[in-house]
Parts: C-alpha cells; sequence; structure tokens
C-alpha cells in the first residue's frame, strides 16, 4: 500500500470511529478513544480484553445455556443493553435485524436485557417481550446489572462493540446509528477477514427458537368498551388486527387480515402491526393508533373499509410542528382520543401529544417539548414520559405516562397547562396508595375516565388503581395477587371495567362496586377468530 493512501485510510477510520464512539464513556473510564489506528494493525482493534459474562445468570433463545465471549471469538459481536419499559430500545430492533441480515454469521448480537422496573427483572416478562417483538438473538437477563456496570453503560438503549479478537472497540448510546454501526462493523469484517481471522460458521444457538402462544387472543394492548352500541373493541396486538365483540362475548367480526403490514382495504384485506390505543369519533368511525405501522388508521364501521389517514409506515423523530397527515413519518403513536372534532395522540416515541384534524388533513403539536421528565407548565414547555395512555372527563385531558409512573392532567385549548396528579420522577416507582407525591405506581400504560375517578392500569404493579383527580387520592381497586399480568388498556361499560389483561392473553372483567374480577369469555361460533 502505498504511504498517501494508507495515510488517507487512516484518516477516514479516525472520522468513523469518532463519530461514532467519541465524547462516550469507555470501558477503561477514559474519556478519550482507546483505539490504535495504524495502518498494519486492525482499523478499529480494540486495546481492552471484554470481560466475560457472569455465571448464574438466566438465557433466553438459547434453550436456556448460557453464551460465553471465549466461543465468539472470530465474529464480531455487538451487545444491545435494553430495558422493556424503553421505546428506544425497540426503535433499534429494524436496524439490529438488518445488521444481522447483512452480516449474517460473522456477526452476533447479544441482547443484555438491565432492568429499570423491578417487574423488569423477572426473567419470564422478558421472554414474553423476546416473544412478542420477534427477538431471535440471545438475550441475558442481566437483572443486577453487572454486565451494565463492567461495560460501563450508562443509558438504554447502550450498544457495545466487540471485535474478534474479544476486545471492546467502543459504545455508542441512543437510536438513530445504524450507518455508523453498519460502518464499523463492516470495517471490522474486511480488516479481521484478510487476514483469516473471521468465523463465519453457524453458531449451536442458530437454531433455537422461539413459539407464540396459541391463544384466541395474542398479548392484547388495549380495549374499548361501546355501550350505546353493545360492542366491545379489542386490539388483538400480536395477531395484527382488532377484534370486535359484544359485551358479553359474542364476536362479531374481525378487523384485518392478521398479516403484519400497511395495507388498506376491507377487513379481510387490511392489514395492522401491532395495534394499540382505539377511540370512537361517531357510531361509525373508529380510529387506531398503528402502533408499529407508525400510523393512524381509520376504520368506517359501515362500509368496513380501513383507510390510512396519518403515517406512512416509517419511524422518526418529528422535527416539524405541523405537517400534512398523508405521508408524514411519525413517531410510536400509542394511543388516540377523539374530543371536540379533534383526534388527540398519545405519541410515546415524541413524550409528546399531537392532534389530528381530520377536515384538514394536518398533524400538528399539541403538548411537549419532546424532552423526556415531568415537567409541569404550559403545553409548549412541558415534558412527557413515553405517553401511552389517553382518556376525558370532558374538562381534562388525563395522560399515563409510563417511564416516569406517572399521571397527568392537561387542558384543552390555548393557555391550557399541565398537571402533575401522581408521579414524582424518571425512576421514582413502586407500590403504594396514599395521597399525591406519596403514591407509587410502576409503568402505568392505561386510563379511563368514569364518574369523576380515572381508573389505572398500573401495568408493572398488575395492579387496577382509582384516582380521585380532586383529592389526588390513589386507591387499590384489584389486582397484586396473580390475576392479571401487565394489564394494558381499560374502558368501562356499566359497572363493569374492561380489561387489556395483555400477559394472559385475555380480557378481564373488574365489578367497579365490588372489585370482583371474572374472566371475559370469548364465544365464536362463526369462527371469525380462526388462524390465530
Amino acid at each position: 500500500m502505498k504511504t498517501t493512501a494508507k495515510i488517507a485510510t487512516v484518516l477516514v477510520l479516525a472520522i468513523v470511529a469518532s463519530a461514532l464512539f467519541g465524547g462516550l464513556r469507555w470501558f477503561t473510564g477514559l474519556r478519550v478513544m482507546p483505539l490504535a489506528l495504524a495502518a498494519e494493525a486492525p482499523a478499529l482493534a480494540g486495546t481492552v480484553a471484554a470481560p466475560a459474562f457472569p455465571g448464574g445468570l438466566d438465557w433466553i433463545n438459547t434453550g436456556g445455556k448460557p453464551v460465553t465471549l471465549s466461543e465468539l471469538r472470530g465474529k464480531v459481536v455487538l451487545l444491545d443493553f435494553w430495558t422493556y419499559g424503553c421505546i428506544n430500545c425497540f426503535h433499534i430492533i429494524p436496524d439490529l435485524d438488518k445488521l444481522q441480515q447483512t452480516y449474517g454469521d460473522k456477526l452476533v448480537i447479544i441482547g443484555v436485557h438491565s432492568a429499570k422496573f423491578v417487574t423488569e427483572r423477572k426473567t419470564a416478562h422478558i421472554a414474553m417481550i423476546v416473544q412478542r417483538y420477534g427477538i431471535d438473538h440471545p438475550v441475558v437477563n442481566d437483572k443486577d446489572m453487572r454486565i451494565w456496570n463492567e461495560y460501563g453503560a450508562e443509558g438504554w438503549p447502550t450498544l457495545t462493540l466487540i471485535d474478534p479478537a474479544g476486545k471492546i472497540v467502543g459504545q455508542v448510546s441512543g437510536e438513530g446509528h445504524y450507518a455508523l454501526l453498519n460502518k464499523a462493523i463492516g470495517i471490522l469484517v474486511q480488516e479481521f477477514g484478510s487476514k483469516g481471522e473471521i468465523n463465519d460458521k453457524p453458531l449451536w444457538f442458530n437454531n433455537v427458537k422461539f413459539s407464540m402462544p396459541d391463544t384466541q387472543l395474542l398479548y392484547p394492548g388495549k380495549v374499548l368498551a361501546d355501550a350505546a352500541h353493545d360492542r366491545l373493541f379489542i386490539a388483538d396486538s400480536n395477531h395484527n388486527r382488532i377484534v370486535v365483540t359484544t359485551l358479553n362475548g359474542n364476536v362479531l367480526a374481525v378487523i384485518g387480515n392478521g398479516k403484519k403490514g400497511l395495507h388498506d382495504g376491507d377487513y379481510a384485506d387490511a392489514e395492522f402491526a401491532y395495534p394499540q390505543g382505539m377511540t370512537l369519533a361517531d357510531a361509525n368511525t373508529l380510529y387506531v393508533a398503528d402502533t408499529d405501522n407508525n400510523a393512524i388508521r381509520k376504520v368506517d364501521l359501515t362500509t368496513r373499509m380501513i383507510t390510512t389517514v396519518a403515517g406512512n409506515g416509517k419511524q422518526t423523530y418529528m422535527t416539524e410542528t405541523t405537517m400534512p397527515a398523508r405521508g408524514a413519518e411519525l413517531n410510536t403513536p400509542w394511543a388516540v382520543l377523539w374530543h371536540d372534532g379533534l383526534l388527540y395522540i398519545a405519541m410515546a416515541g415524541q413524550h409528546q401529544l399531537w392532534l389530528y384534524d381530520p377536515v384538514t388533513q394536518t398533524l400538528r403539536l399539541y403538548a411537549g417539548s419532546g424532552n423526556e421528565g415531568i415537567d409541569d407548565g404550559s403545553l409548549s414547555a412541558a415534558s412527557f414520559a413515553q405517553s401511552s395512555g389517553l382518556t376525558t372527563d370532558g374538562k381534562y385531558l388525563y395522560v399515563a405516562d409510563p417511564e416516569a409512573s406517572a399521571v397527568r392532567q392537561v387542558g384543552f385549548g390555548p393557555g391550557a397547562q399541565v398537571r402533575t396528579l401522581v408521579g414524582t420522577g424518571l425512576f421514582d416507582f413502586g407500590d403504594v396508595d396514599g395521597v399525591g407525591n406519596a403514591v407509587r405506581l410502576q409503568h402505568d400504560l392505561g386510563v379511563v375516565s368514569h364518574d369523576g375517578l380515572i381508573y389505572i392500569a398500573d401495568t408493572y404493579n398488575s395492579k387496577i388503581r382509582v384516582l380521585d383527580p380532586r383529592t389526588r387520592r390513589v386507591t387499590t381497586l384489584a389486582g397484586g395477587d396473580g390475576r392479571f399480568d401487565e394489564p394494558g388498556g381499560l374502558s368501562v361499560a356499566g359497572g363493569t371495567l374492561y380489561v387489556a389483561d395483555t400477559d394472559h392473553n385475555r380480557i378481564a372483567l373488574v365489578n367497579l362496586k365490588t372489585g370482583k374480577v371474572s374472566a371475559f369469555q370469548l364465544r365464536d361460533p362463526r369462527h371469525f377468530l380462526a388462524g390465530s
């Protein structure tokens, strides 16, 4: 290689490495990049040996058998530090899948689940999330954050790159780093491959596959009761469809063919992707937060046709405050609510509330600075934390803010204010009834207003709680005894609370007077649910 070419190569690699890893905390604890960029050495070769995984940890997608770093020698290894309540962690799954497809057996991705919330430390819950999101690489339950601390991770997600010699190259936090990771991994594959030091043989865990439960409903996320028309709409999230029943469980229709995709058409042809929140604009118009499609779908219940009114299937961080709805790129809409001619959207990935105006067919920002937090104040100054549930009593909008384990109260119209009713911080959570700041929830995903009270799906505590917004007093109505498993959505009809009991793959019923819990029985004599 000519000297000028060697210099140019080193400069290019230095720029890539600096952009990818600069300014981050390194394993060595230094604030400088510990990389030797020399022409005769592998361009991005690390200098510090990657710490071995501790023994005694639970592994998923390996048949329970642990994976060791020593058996991964000869492969590029990417550690993905994540926690399953974090929306940003799920945003990077397509990037990880693309990298795996690109580099095949030359690359091994290991998910290191280092929990934020107590409930997230449970291996059974992590396994369910791995199923729900189709994660097929090995995942280790780093429940005590031992691996996290060894590698100096500082936020979710954090991605740590290890070279084929078992040395740490560096790490980067957050989402949106596909191009940089792809370039760095490509350089490692090329440089180590030129020396015959790449192992591209399949490993023993490659054929370990997860299987979904064979149930009528599959991880239902949200539910919507319509007492006036004797209907219940169920977001059958992992079946990628909406199930419509009577309030006593007779199946009336299935909206969507169950295939994961973004396709408009009639009930039998339309496709959804992990739908969540739903709301009725009138007796014949249902709006759906089609979460993984980053889209808002409109269902005409008379013509039985589905159309996409906002979003184009791509997820992005939204930088404009007003935009045409059709063709827009959204950021993980999780809940929707119709109020006074407008559709309010909990844009979970954006930590904001947005509005869709069906008359002008535009989207506009309603509330939230975009920072993840729990700041009160004006609509523009307030911060939210992965808002995932919406309800209203007609006077205020109420928001389930799971990453802050909070319930927020938001006014309507110009000059409105945001006020926190429950919750004190992003890392303040627990299981405590009481008043105001003494209350502790754990990653609540759903709220519904009824008779002056706010019912809360306290998801990670597997409880249903009741909030009086006037006094800020919270009491437990039901749960905490195994009857629920991470409930995600609520709705009320008459004296019954309908609960999307997500990890139990069912809808549960709660008597609002007694707190008695019972199962919602689906009756499907016409076999609408066939193929589930």
